[in-house]
């Protein structure tokens, strides 16, 4: 055997094994590369998740905000409020709270804009039943006027659909 034949062999089998080896690393490339891909998936349809979650509570505490609006507004009229009406009508305007805060941490500008619309009438029309209740309502505050501005929180004009 001559020492060109022994470097043709030492050639062979190291690129042979070098083959193998760079095979091996393109493979868990590929394959860090797929659980990235299949992570990031999981993160968008979580975080879609999340925000879809959030976005109806908000809107389902928004309405119950409202409904508790309304029904203070009827024992107002009917009988004297009691601590266990107010506290009703505070847990209410509580968990939108809540709600409106979770929101602002993950909704987008749009939603946002329209969320804080609606929040601003309904802290609106609470002070006023506040004020009502507490007997000191200012210029113009009536039960009437609460009444229809709680009534059209109902009536905000939608977004539409796409």
């Amino acid at each position: 055997m001559d020492l060109s034949s022994v470097i043709i062999a030492v050639a062979g089998v190291a690129g042979t094994l070098g083959g193998a080896l760079l095979t091996q690393r393109g493979s868990e490339r590929a394959k860090r590369l797929e659980i990235e891909l299949v992570r990031d998936h999981e993160e968008v349809r979580e975080n879609r998740s999340l925000r879809r979650t959030c976005f109806a509570e908000l809107n389902r505490d928004a309405r119950q905000f409202t409904t508790a609006l309304n029904r203070h507004l009827h024992v107002m009229r009917e009988r004297g409020v009691e601590a266990a009406d107010s506290d009703a009508l505070d847990e209410a305007k509580n968990a939108h709270r809540d709600r409106y805060s979770e929101a602002q941490m993950i909704a987008p500008e749009e939603v946002l804009r329209r969320a804080s619309v609606v929040n601003q009438a309904l802290n609106k029309v609470y002070g006023q039943v506040k004020r009502l209740e507490r007997g000191a309502p200012e210029p113009g505050e009536t039960m009437e006027t609460a009444a229809q501005a709680q009534y059209e929180i109902c009536c905000l004009p939608r977004p539409a659909k796409n």
